[in-house]
């Protein structure tokens, strides 16, 4: 069943791409495996999935102690406590959610201490809401060229957690103006960090994300079925 969901899903992204005239090969599909076992991450792996996305150190630990995510890259894709740093860098092949700049030395302390240079995104709070982690998309330039000084990290793009529609209409606004600071983003000049990734989208809206410019969406539901929380 993972497997044919992933399928599924790949098929609705290749639709997406078709019609923004893009190769549907240029999208990452992560698979947002919170709450779901080793052997399931093992399914979706094989199912064809580009990533793995884990929200939680705990279970990433964990799971990568039961070799669950070999054969695809790691990423971090929730919120990352400063006390758990150094449980995640240089396991994570990326960091999703940098929001802050005390998380992003720490970090960079953790990577320097480590001898390597650790990929980043960082997350903007797009939709201005108190309840999301995130850079606002004012505070983001400055964010950036603080950023590009560290030199053991290496920012590679965006991520963005839009706010919740009923329907993938209402997220597509919120898309939209994450594609253009990504664009605008694009345009200034840094010798560190590059906008490679535009992380955004989830099960419920993640064909229109493509459709709107990311290359890069996080799925879970639609590929593992509904969380038992």
């Amino acid at each position: 069943m993972i497997e044919k969901n992933v399928a599924r899903v790949k098929a609705e992204i290749a639709v997406a791409a078709a019609k923004r005239g893009v190769d549907p090969h240029s999208i990452t599909l992560v698979a947002a495996t919170k709450m779901n076992d080793g052997e399931a991450v093992r399914r979706a792996i094989k199912g064809g999935v580009d990533a793995c996305g884990e929200n939680r150190v705990q279970e990433l630990v964990q799971k990568n102690g039961e070799g669950a995510y070999q054969g695809a890259p790691l990423h971090f894709i929730g919120h990352l406590q400063r006390n758990k740093v150094k449980q995640v860098v240089g396991v994570a092949d990326l960091i999703e959610s940098v929001d802050s700049d005390r998380l992003a030395l720490e970090i960079e302390k953790t990577a320097e201490n480590l001898g390597i240079v650790q990929k980043i995104l960082v997350e903007v709070n797009i939709g201005g809401e108190d309840s999301k982690s995130g850079i606002s998309p004012e505070e983001l330039p400055g964010f950036l060229a603080r950023l590009d000084k560290m030199p053991h990290l290496k920012t590679e793009g965006l991520m963005t957690i839009t706010p919740i529609g009923e329907t993938p209409e209402e997220t597509r606004p919120y898309f939209k103006r994450m594609y253009r600071l990504f664009l605008d983003m694009k345009d200034k000049k840094y010798d560190n960090v590059t906008m490679k990734y535009l992380s955004m989208g989830m099960s419920g809206d993640f064909a229109c994300a493509v459709e709107e410019g990311a290359n890069m969406v996080r799925v879970g539901t639609a590929i593992f079925g509904q969380r038992n929380y």
